[in-house]
């Protein structure tokens, strides 16, 4: 039985709706204004300050101050990337997370079933394996815009860039640069742009990232540099050749710019080899904070040097929080074995499809390594697994992500979801089971549509979402110094993020120009979700919904707009034998869900413990919801 707690304040303050979203999708040449979405990827809300990131600071303080803001869950880069860009929950994209099981082999992928998605030769073969030529099956904000008649481009991180609009594959439509242009595998540029990026100087190639991208291994720490010759080589291409390009075409643009930083060098730093403290608070992490502010600082000088500030709204939103990697387990068969890459007694990558084989009794094959089998003291080379008699015919697929994963059964078999979460609830490194619907209730987990993990997405939805136990290293703000259980090949005490923590779902979001309220702090809930609503509604478009998982237009950031009603829910899952339930903390706006945070008690960062007057079991209550 799923049990929903109500928490009931005294003040409800009363919505005044906006007009409706206008239905043309033609820009008004009288009023329509440019948006930049800024997406510093992994940037944690708590660390932001004039000190560590000021032009960041300055957005949010001058402007809109989203004071209570979501990632989604699985807190991963194009999992949000794909609820920005469409509006919608990951049930409805199919995006659940960086890696997933897509239930054929992808050439792009070496043959994997298990295909990284952050990379655009995988997503464009995934896109044209699907009956409607799109993996998300939802109408990208950048792809409408452009079709619409504005000038657009996507500028940054190669894969989440290009998921704004997926189209754009010869250079001819929404202007594409990443990591792959001018290198193998990358989109070509028009011959208008070629012939601006040489006039502005610059190189017609992405450089990479040098020592920044070295992640160091159990021997060697990871780097000590930031992302900072690949940034500025995209914010100089933003700067002095894209936006010029943009004005001189006399039409609104909608321009997104994805800073690598300061995601790609929390994860690979080397300032806490082996260590919880510093963790992803060392001077390298803040170096790459900085990296990305720099770049916001460039982009919005260049606004204001080509006259565009004043009809330009400015929008920041990281796609996820972050935390400190830690490895233990008392608990794991996996981290009892020997590895030679691995230090004595810690998880090793792919320690959950090893555990989960280790509890089926069945062989395991490494779907990254041409599906051999994977030997006594040998992990998956990237995590990922197929457990099963044989790799063509596996009974389960674990799609190994970091700070959650996700397992899918091929075949639907009830029998082994059931024996795969009674052994998970056995391991001291998870923290709360989200259960396919299809498959039935199961004690101890939540279905997947509480998580709105459950929707129309045409790829292969998941059996189970494992979520990792987080925990804070008390630095005396939790959301700034947790650490979390990963399944990375990345070294205890550096950075990943993908768990339900309040850590990882803190995401930073402010925004400011024409379209929005200036010193403002919005204490409403708002998501990823509702990013490309509101750039819709900015841009006066119709984007046609599939699925029902939507987010909503942040109505009280518009002037004239007000405070809508919200709510703080709690969802209970029966319990085990042992006492174990799942816990997921909620807020509300109308039908919009916010997800808080979700584990077992004790095991999640943000999860608060309630009091037994809020639980109510004795009067039999079934929600609890906090309005104001």
């Amino acid at each position: 039985m799923l049990r929903r707690f109500s928490f009931l304040a005294a003040l409800l303050l009363t919505t005044v709706p906006l007009p409706a979203m206008a239905q043309s999708a033609a820009p008004a040449a009288a009023a329509a204004h440019n948006v930049i979405l800024f997406v510093p990827d992994g940037l944690r809300a708590a660390v932001v300050d004039p000190a560590t990131a000021p032009a960041m600071a300055a957005v949010r303080d001058k402007g809109v101050n989203f004071a209570n803001p979501h990632s989604l869950f699985p807190t991963f880069t194009t999992a949000n990337a794909s609820a920005m860009a469409t509006g919608h929950y990951l049930g409805d994209t199919g995006d659940f997370s960086n890696t997933i099981y897509t239930g054929f082999p992808l050439k792009a992928a070496a043959g994997s079933v298990t295909p990284f998605l952050e990379n655009d030769q995988v997503i464009d073969e995934v896109d044209d394996h699907m009956a409607g030529g799109s993996y998300l099956d939802e109408e990208a904000v950048l792809q409408a815009a452009c079709e619409a008649g504005y000038g657009t481009a996507a500028i940054g991180k190669i894969g989440p860039a290009y998921i704004f609009d997926p189209t754009a594959r010869d250079g001819s439509t929404t202007i594409l640069i990443d990591d792959a242009t001018g290198n193998a595998g990358g989109h070509p540029v028009s011959p208008e742009l070629a012939k601006a990026i040489a006039a502005a100087g610059l190189a017609d190639k992405a450089p990479g990232r040098g020592d920044n991208g070295k992640p160091g291994d159990m021997t060697h720490p990871g780097t000590k540099n930031a992302n900072v010759e690949q940034q500025n080589y995209f914010v100089d291409v933003a700067t002095r050749a894209v936006l010029p390009l943009l004005k001189s075409r006399g039409k609104p643009f909608v321009l997104v710019f994805w800073s690598r930083d300061p995601d790609g060098t929390q994860h690979f730093q080397g300032d806490s080899a082996g260590q919880l403290i510093p963790g992803i608070n060392g001077p390298t992490s803040m170096a790459a904070v900085r990296n990305a502010d720099n770049d916001l600082a460039q982009l919005r000088q260049a606004l204001d040097a080509q006259g565009l500030a004043a009809t330009t709204d400015v929008i920041i939103a990281a796609d996820h929080g972050f935390s400190t990697i830690a490895k233990d387990s008392q608990t794991s068969p996996a981290a009892r074995a020997d590895y030679p890459d691995v230090p004595k007694g810690q998880l090793p990558v792919g320690f959950l499809a090893l555990d989960i084989a280790a509890a089926l009794d069945m062989p395991l094959w490494d779907p990254d390594a041409k599906n051999a089998r994977v030997e006594p003291s040998h992990h998956p080379a990237k995590g990922n697994g197929l457990i099963g008699p044989s790799a063509e015919a596996p009974v389960a697929v674990v799609a190994a992500n970091g700070g959650s994963d996700l397992v899918y059964l091929p075949g639907n078999d009830k029998q082994a979801a059931q024996r795969i979460v009674t052994a998970l609830q056995a391991q001291d490194y998870v923290s709360g089971l989200f259960v396919n619907d299809a498959l039935g209730k199961l004690a101890g987990t939540l279905p997947l549509s509480a998580a709105n993990l459950f929707g129309k997405a045409v790829t292969p939805h998941p059996a189970i979402a494992v979520n990792f136990r987080s925990f804070d290293t008390g630095c005396g703000v939790p959301v700034k110094c947790t650490a979390e259980i990963a399944d990375a090949g990345l070294q205890q005490g550096q950075g990943m993020h993908g768990s339900f923590s309040r850590a990882d779902t803190m995401n930073f979001m402010a925004a400011t120009g024409p379209d929005f309220q200036q010193h403002f702090v919005d204490e409403a809930p708002v998501s990823n979700a509702d990013i490309g609503k509101t750039i819709a509604q900015i841009l006066k478009l119709n984007l046609p919904n599939k699925g029902q998982l939507v987010g909503r237009v942040i109505e009280e950031a518009i002037p004239g707009g007000s405070m809508p009603q919200t709510a703080r829910e709690r969802f209970e899952s029966d319990a085990t034998e042992e006492g174990l339930r799942t816990i997921l903390e909620t807020q509300r706006v109308g039908d919009t869900s916010y997800f808080d945070a979700a584990g077992f008690p004790g095991r999640t960062v943000g999860l608060s413990r309630p009091t037994p007057a809020q639980l109510g079991e004795t009067q039999g209550v079934t929600k609890a919801s906090s309005a104001k």
